[in-house]
């Protein structure tokens, strides 16, 4: 499996960019996307940039990864204090997957 890691841009040099993600500092193939600027965020798959990204989007994907490793030391509370924002909602599904499970429901409340 491959995952993306946000990073963000420190300067550019031809086709590779000066990435930070915390304390490491990475160059990063940057050939599959539009130039960036210093200051951007990139989601970074084995050494080569496939997307920019919004910090948002990098905090939110960070976060998931940091509940993935959370998850594998068997760090419950870290997990819930990474998706805070699900204690107070329940999560829906996107409105294309909604019609499929209304449909389900129905059929299951009439058998």
């Amino acid at each position: 499996m491959c995952i993306g890691i946000p990073m963000q841009v420190a300067a550019v040099e031809g086709a590779r960019a000066f990435c930070t993600v915390g304390d490491e500092q990475h160059w990063i193939d940057i050939r599959l996307i539009d130039t960036p600027s210093a200051g951007e965020w990139l989601l970074v798959f084995l050494g080569a940039a496939r997307e920019k990204i919004s910090a948002e989007r990098a905090v939110q994907v960070a976060q998931a990864l940091a509940a993935l490793d959370a998850g594998a030391r068997g760090d419950s509370a870290a997990i819930d204090a990474l998706f805070a924002d699900l204690v107070e909602r329940t999560p829906q599904l996107p409105p294309h997957l909604q019609s499929g499970l209304n449909g389900r429901l129905k059929e299951d409340n009439g058998r």
